[in-house]
């Protein structure tokens, strides 16, 4: 006979016993059916059967007018309805708790019972699900935790008008009891389910947000030389050809290598990065290629290099015109037969991999110099990307800006919420030699050095506040500083009153003519801020 079948002639032999009971007030009967509760759940381990049973209890026997089993999601911190009576299925959908929320978080939060003899009076009631607008305004409503080994994983809640108050009592107790029968199933169905489902969509979500990361439509910046950039690699992305990325020092080489490898068929794979110019020339082919155990002195054990980690994925080998002409001849051997020898070792290892290099030197003059191999050069230069200098990307400056400021505010638990139009004239107007790593510190000793909601001209180094943008030769003296504010000031009142110079003065606390003065020291006119207006002041 199925679980089905036993359940059936179970709720029928209740059914029968407990006929003569009909207010509902029956208690003195429960341990058969307490019993029958045990055998379905020692003999199922299934939560849906063993529920079932127990909310038609709590609705044909114990007269309850709603029914209500939640289970704790723990590391979301949310407790939900897994199943009820007297609620419909959009109720049901409402009824979502945080911990320490309503009579229900309180009792998940706290792992003991809550009776509350007038629901609607009790100072946790929250009627998240709403059902309390139709329910008898004398209804008692009580909520025990589902515990195991200390750990609550649920609870049960029920809702009825209690004319006999130790008749509350009992229910409760039985209720208790038999959530601590129901525990062992529910924290079964956790793990099973609730947890399972978690870990594979949290991962799922990791790897989403590791692969929109790099995508490149994610790196900032919409200027034309950028979005050549982003061509490429579309391009290139899905095939194992090799890539050389070409640059300046700060330019983001690493970020782009990133975008080819997540958005390849193999972004699943190892990518592993070695910076070739921090490897000491002695221990480079070692961190390359990996060492047999007792190679050499230190040798203690066999290493794999960068090269048999990526196995299957990408290597990034950053700089790789810093390497001695003897690793580079090794290397020519693993991009032309994808095999080497470990260091003190005599048998080939043989690997898939694809090989992503980067570079901020001119490798054709190393060519000509003698100091880089020109077969591995020609072997690198399959697909070269050149990632323009930041000086060269226009208003991808500005966006980039913004980036670091919001990243940098967030850091430093501050809320700033723009770069003055003085300051970005001076962020347009830089040269940008460390090009996106500069960029990036600067702003992040701007969003320190901010006092208020706004980057200001005066928060940027001195480097880039050159005569041009504060109408002064500004140096780091007091008298210069004061001068740089005030220019800043203007051109921000002025910006907010759209160029009027009357509204612009009050909000100064200047008068007219003396803001017109100081406009003149500074060569600011007011029709640069008028837009489409043609009306004088």
């Amino acid at each position: 006979m199925n679980n089905q079948a036993t359940l059936e002639l179970d709720m029928d032999y209740f059914v029968e016993e407990f006929s003569h009971c009909f207010t509902g007030e029956c208690r003195v009967k429960m341990l058969p059916l307490l019993y029958k509760i045990s055998q379905i759940i020692t003999d199922s381990a299934n939560l849906a059967n063993a529920l079932s049973i127990i909310l038609g209890i709590m609705q044909q026997h114990l007269k309850m007018e709603r029914g209500i089993v939640t289970l704790y999601d723990m590391p979301a911190e949310n407790i939900f309805i897994h199943d009820s009576f007297g609620l419909t299925e959009e109720e049901q959908k409402r009824g979502v708790y945080t911990l320490g929320e309503g009579i229900t978080g309180k009792v998940v939060e706290t792992g003991k019972a809550i009776i509350a003899r007038r629901v609607q009076d009790h100072p946790d009631f929250s009627d998240r699900t709403e059902a309390q607008r139709s329910s008898k305004a004398k209804s008692a409503f009580f909520c025990v935790p589902i515990m195991r080994a200390r750990k609550v994983l649920g609870t049960i809640a029920a809702e009825r008008v209690y004319m006999n108050q130790r008749l509350l009592k009992q229910d409760v107790e039985l209720l208790t009891m038999i959530a601590t029968m129901i525990a062992p199933v529910v924290e079964l169905y956790l793990i099973e389910n609730i947890d399972k489902v978690r870990l594979e969509n949290e991962n799922r979500r990791l790897k989403h947000a590791l692969k929109e990361r790099f995508k490149p439509t994610n790196i900032i910046g919409n200027s034309k030389p950028m979005q050549e950039v982003y061509e490429l690699i579309h391009k290139v992305a899905s095939t194992k050809a090799t890539v050389l990325i070409l640059g300046e020092s700060g330019v983001g080489k690493e970020l782009v290598a990133n975008a080819i490898h997540y958005n390849s068929p193999n972004a699943e794979a190892p990518f592993i990065t070695s910076n070739c110019a921090a490897l000491p020339e002695n221990l480079a082919e070692s961190e390359l290629f990996g060492h047999e155990k007792g190679s050499f002195t230190g040798a203690l054990s066999m290493h794999k290099g960068c090269f048999e980690q990526a196995d299957g994925g990408t290597i990034f080998l950053d700089e790789v015109g810093e390497l001695s002409l003897t690793v580079q001849a090794k290397l020519l051997r693993v991009l032309q037969n994808r095999t080497f020898e470990r260091v003190g070792g005599s048998k080939p290892v043989k690997i898939d991999v694809r090989i992503i290099a980067a570079t901020n030197r001119n490798l054709a003059e190393m060519v000509e110099q003698g100091t880089f191999r020109e077969d591995l050069y020609y072997r690198l230069h399959v697909f070269p990307i050149t990632v323009p200098p930041l000086r060269e990307r226009g208003s991808d400056v500005i966006a980039l800006a913004d980036h670091f400021v919001s990243t940098f505010s967030e850091e430093n638990a501050k809320s700033i919420k723009r770069i003055s139009t003085p300051a970005l004239n001076m962020l347009m107007s830089y040269h940008w030699p460390g090009n996106v790593r500069e960029l990036e510190n600067v702003m992040e000793r701007a969003v320190i050095l901010s006092d208020d909601d706004v980057v200001h001209s005066y928060n940027l180094p001195p480097s880039l506040q050159t005569s041009k943008e504060s109408g002064t030769a500004f140096g780091l003296t007091l008298e210069d500083k004061v001068r740089a504010v005030e220019y800043e000031m203007i051109v921000e009142a002025l910006k907010n009153t759209n160029g009027h110079m009357g509204e612009a003065a009050e909000e100064l606390g200047l008068t007219r003519r003396m803001l017109g003065v100081r406009m003149e020291r500074y060569g600011i006119s007011y029709k640069s801020f008028r837009g489409t207006q043609n009306s004088d002041d």
